[in-house]
């Protein structure tokens, strides 16, 4: 009797037999859907399969796309598979490939609620989308290399925060001069 692709068992076996040190499991663990899912972010960028119009609608207050493109069609391949091997971990498993697209709505929801509740004040990208999807990444990182003592100039810290007290001043200023 031949390898049955559906198998669950032994698809485990096979590749539990590739995995039986717990070092190697444990890394595993930590490092597999973490590169299926950038490979499937990779693949999203692919262009539309078909010559389909584009799925568009809101989600979230957010503009979402479905575009039939090779990350879907990975995304989909899995999930079915994994249903098809199993259909409780497997409708795990096909919830987590999907994961990319909760992500990014999670991520971008966590923005808002973070700028409307704790900031009180509007995201960056309302007011200029270029420079606040550009900066955005390089200042956390900015912020994280800060906390560690770096600066790329002396007082650079110093009067970046500065500059940033006088804009957020600014900020309540015009703020204040609109409730009045």
């Amino acid at each position: 009797m031949g390898f049955k692709i559906f198998d669950l068992e032994k698809n485990f076996a096979f590749y539990g037999a590739y995995h039986s040190n717990p070092i190697n499991i444990a890394i595993h663990m930590l490092f597999v859907w973490p590169i299926f899912f950038t490979a499937i972010l990779l693949l999203d960028y692919t262009p539309s399969l078909f010559n389909l119009p584009q799925i568009d609608f809101s989600l979230f207050g957010s503009h979402v796309a479905l575009v039939f493109n090779f990350g879907f069609l990975v995304t989909l391949i899995y999930a079915v598979f994994y249903v098809c091997l199993d259909v409780k971990a497997g409708t795990l498993a096909a919830l987590l490939c999907w994961i990319v697209l909760v992500v990014q709505i999670v991520c971008w929801t966590g923005q808002f609620i973070g700028h409307g509740v704790f900031e009180g004040r509007a995201p960056a990208l309302l007011d200029n989308l270029v420079q606040a999807l550009i900066m955005a990444p390089f200042f956390v990182l900015f912020e994280a290399l800060q906390f560690f003592g770096y600066e790329p100039y002396p007082g650079f810290h110093a009067s970046v925060q500065s500059k940033i007290e006088a804009e957020i001043n600014e900020w309540k200023e015009k703020k204040q001069k609109l409730i009045t």
